[in-house]
């Protein structure tokens, strides 16, 4: 692991003076805002209940819903860098971000029709993908917009406190539902949590726009189409493979440890309930204390993030990752305690690898080109993102024929092909260079 830092350029996309705190906490409250998709809908609520005995078998429900997200992901990485670069063009990053926002609210709010019936399950599946697409385009902007707020002295904790408060969101969210459905609640009020989540995050996400305007361009961007807009994308990275080699291997590393790590979310919930036997109400309980778990975690790990540097913070998480991961596999006959305590201590490194993730690029981008990386940033994530899904169901098949002359279900094998995922982007990572310190970028 070389310790050597490429040249920095000689302006960087982050600001040079810190933001106020009003601005910084209304840049964080998005993630707050938006958390019901991440935490109540693709992780412990709605792809639990799309996956229930309402809909079908549950293997095969589990199989059909992660190839949805797969080609949610193909959508996603055509269109994130182009629809990027033309934010930073145009400088309306922030009108971008807002009717992307409330797109994602009404999609949240439209899972209310899906009815706890088998003909049902393609029109969740649909919406869920759907709504992926339109969650991962606005983190482009989300992410870009990180540079209005961070210096690079702080950009470790801004990102942080915006990952912090996105896991302390998704505790909120489920302890409104919980408090207004109560702790049980049968599948079918699952469709009136949607309608809470489309508010929830119409209301909470009104500070950014408040706090935080578009900026026009320092010089004036015609319109390129799309065939021109890929023409730039690749200039771009023809660039970057001659100026900063690192930031394009840093992004395709990153690309196969964060499907890693959305993979162990969106699938946890699933594995809870099918594999460890927890009900409804269990898996609602603990994506609680998983949230409490992961919002503290990521807080903590942002101030080391600005003292020791994002990628010991990342390697640390994923190494941690890869053990409890094998863990769960290894252990899971021992049943929801091995769940419970491997589960929550996965939870200590799946925000904090993802928010020093944010950071390291974001020391990386040059000025004007926030939104176009960011939007590499979700590309060659979501370039790979059949990675976890399509190993997640390839797991459960190969389980499935090692387990044919016994009664057991195989969905726990699952678990395998995201360890492995996980895995292949820790070796990627260990090559990447360190980012240039605050000092550095200062001097330059």
């Amino acid at each position: 692991m070389s310790s050597t830092h490429e040249v920095t350029p000689p302006k960087t996309a982050l600001a040079s003076s810190k933001a106020s705190t009003g601005k910084v906490i209304s840049w964080a409250m998005w993630d707050w805002g938006t958390q019901p998709f991440a935490t109540v809908i693709t992780t412990f609520v709605f792809a639990v209940y799309l996956t229930s005995g309402a809909f079908g078998d549950n293997d095969t429900l589990t199989k059909n819903l992660a190839w949805a997200t797969g080609i949610a992901g193909i959508c996603v990485a055509l269109l994130a860098p182009v629809l990027g670069q033309g934010a930073d063009r145009k400088g309306r990053r922030m009108f971008h971000l807002r009717w992307q926002t409330w797109l994602l609210a009404a999609v949240s709010a439209a899972m209310y029709f899906v009815a706890p019936s088998p003909e049902y399950f393609w029109l969740g599946a649909i919406l869920l993908a759907g709504g992926n697409v339109v969650s991962e385009i606005a983190n482009v902007n989300y992410y870009a917009a990180i540079d209005q707020v961070s210096t690079p002295r702080n950009v470790g904790r801004v990102s942080g406190l915006g990952w912090g408060l996105g896991y302390l969101g998704g505790i909120a969210i489920l302890l409104v539902i919980i408090a207004t459905l109560g702790s049980d609640f049968p599948a079918s009020d699952v469709r009136i949590a949607m309608l809470i989540c489309g508010a929830w995050t119409l209301l909470f996400t009104i500070p950014i726009f408040v706090a935080l305007k578009d900026r026009k361009p320092t010089t004036a961007a015609p319109s390129l189409g799309i065939v021109g807009s890929y023409k730039a994308l690749f200039a771009s990275i023809r660039s970057l493979w001659r100026t900063s080699p690192n930031t394009l291997f840093f992004l395709l590393a990153s690309a196969l440890f964060r499907d890693g790590l959305a993979g162990v979310f969106t699938f946890g919930g699933v594995l809870a309930a099918g594999t460890f036997g927890f009900k409804f109400s269990e898996v609602v309980i603990f994506g609680v204390a998983a949230n409490v778990t992961a919002g503290v975690a990521t807080m903590l790990f942002g101030l080391l993030d600005d003292k020791l540097g994002p990628k010991r913070v990342i390697l640390i998480s994923l190494v941690s990752l890869v053990l409890l991961g094998t863990g769960i596999f290894v252990f899971h006959d021992g049943g929801k305690p091995v769940f419970w305590a491997l589960g929550l201590l996965m939870c200590l490194f799946v925000g904090p690898a993802q928010s020093a993730s944010r950071s390291f690029l974001a020391r990386l981008i040059p000025e004007g080109m926030s939104g176009e990386i960011f939007g590499l940033y979700a590309t060659t994530g979501r370039a790979v993102s059949f990675l976890s899904p399509l190993l997640f169901g390839l797991g459960i098949t190969i389980g499935q024929s090692v387990l044919s002359s016994t009664q057991e279900a195989a969905q726990y094998w699952g678990i395998l092909g995201v360890v492995v995922v996980l895995l292949a982007g820790l070796l990627l990572a260990l090559f990447v260079k360190d980012p240039p310190r605050a000092t550095e970028v200062e001097a330059a």
